[in-house]
């Protein structure tokens, strides 16, 4: 009796130990290298926000901004390590996983953000979306930042302005080539690095956009930015194949349209901020800010755009044309 009464309390300690095991939240990373005051952090906090909402006991979601945990060069290795659950990278850092979303670096490809949803929402955007599954990754959206500015130690009103100026980049060929087209020397390096290499003179310049020029105080230790809207800079929301589909039936449905929403949020966000930041920084009065002619900004783009061609056979010709059709609404 006395032994049936022991295994009867070992078994009763054990179930209870698997309820709590079972009853723990699932725990949701989600590491972004930019400020909380970005489009990209308000965006991680909406989500938090609104799956905490729904998902009350059941989901935990936990926001590392600034490179707290991961910079965007070593996120997705993490991702797959199961360190970290989302993720919201430039565009520019997962060509190793498909070189081809390197169209988006390509510069004065589109016209408009417009354009961009267009083409991100169109058939070859959800493509390059759904080619990640293949290496161990889930593409969940695109969520936008805006058109990039350039941001330098002189003037830049023409291309010959930019000669033999070292500028950073993210670690994109595209990028690389850019720059050379304009005689400069582009230096890779990560974000969060940034602002001390423009304050101690290491490098001359770079490419961004406004919320982040503004979040980050670059406009501090650059006196000039130049409005060239030349480029885009995007990110995609990722996760691991193996965690998104660990996540039960009934949570994962939630947790989906609850990114989705938080996504909607962070592009209007992208939108508002683009001119209220560059309000903020023109206001400040510690940046320059340089307006093109039109005749000075076609410099650029003729300066520039060879670089298409470079890329036409590793991006595809069919992809580039159809990021050029997005821009006619085709």
């Amino acid at each position: 009796m006395k032994l049936l009464k022991t295994i009867a309390a070992s078994v009763s300690i054990t179930l209870a130990s698997v309820t709590s095991v079972l009853a723990a939240p699932i725990e949701i990373k989600f590491s972004h290298v930019v400020a909380e005051n970005t489009p990209k952090g308000k965006m991680a906090t909406k989500f938090k926000e609104l799956v905490e909402q729904r998902l009350s006991g059941k989901v935990v979601v936990k926001v590392f901004p600034n490179a707290q945990l991961f910079g965007d060069d070593k996120v997705l290795e993490a991702m797959l390590l199961g360190d970290v659950q989302l993720a919201a990278p430039a565009l520019s850092k997962i060509k190793k996983y498909n070189k081809q979303v390197q169209v988006f670096d390509l510069p004065f490809l589109f016209d408009d953000m417009a354009a961009i949803d267009r083409f991100q929402q169109g058939p070859e955007g959800k493509k390059l979306l759904k080619s990640l599954e293949k290496r161990g990754l889930v593409g969940l959206g695109y969520l936008h930042n805006g058109f990039k500015q350039l941001s330098a130690s002189s003037p830049l009103k023409v291309p010959g302005d930019a000669k033999g100026k070292k500028f950073r980049i993210m670690a994109s060929d595209v990028l690389v080539e850019q720059f050379r087209a304009v005689s400069a020397n582009p230096v890779k390096k990560p974000f969060a690095e940034v602002f001390t290499l423009l304050q101690t003179k290491a490098i001359d310049g770079q490419e961004n956009t406004w919320s982040n020029m503004y979040s980050k105080k670059f406009y501090e230790v650059q006196p000039y930015i130049t409005e060239s809207n030349h480029g885009v800079l995007d990110y995609v929301v990722l996760s691991s194949k193996e965690f998104w589909l660990s996540l039960p039936a009934d949570i994962r449905p939630t947790v989906e349209k609850a990114l989705q929403e938080a996504i909607v949020y962070g592009n209007q966000v992208a939108l508002a901020k683009d001119q209220e930041d560059k309000q903020a920084i023109i206001a400040s009065k510690r940046s320059q800010v340089v307006t093109l002619t039109p005749e000075e900004r076609q410099q650029w783009v003729d300066a520039m755009k060879p670089v298409w061609k470079k890329f036409e056979v590793e991006l595809g010709k069919d992809l580039i044309q159809a990021a050029i059709s997005a821009n006619q609404g085709k």
